[in-house]
């Protein structure tokens, strides 16, 4: 059984994920000023400063590279300890 993970998928996918996730919660803020979550953006994205669209796109490129972080580290990991799992 073939349950290798193709790297450029979970790539895509989890920082399709975290770009949409981050402008949501932007919208979010945004939207409800009351219960602002922009500070924690400031501590995770290195540049992001609320709010100007520089700093909205520094931060959606910061959110894509963490998926792609995530998925150089996960999916080989993945696949390494898939393979091993295979064998009697």
């Amino acid at each position: 059984m073939n349950t290798r993970l193709s790297l450029t998928a979970i790539g895509h996918a989890t920082s399709l994920f975290l770009a949409i996730s981050y402008s949501l919660c932007v919208a979010f803020d945004l939207l409800f000023p009351e219960y602002q979550m922009y500070q924690a953006w400031e501590k995770l994205l290195p540049g992001f400063t609320w709010l100007s669209w520089s700093s909205f796109f520094i931060g959606l490129i910061e959110s894509y590279g963490y998926g792609w972080f995530f998925a150089l580290v996960w999916a080989p990991l993945f696949n390494v300890f898939s393979a091993r799992g295979d064998k009697p």
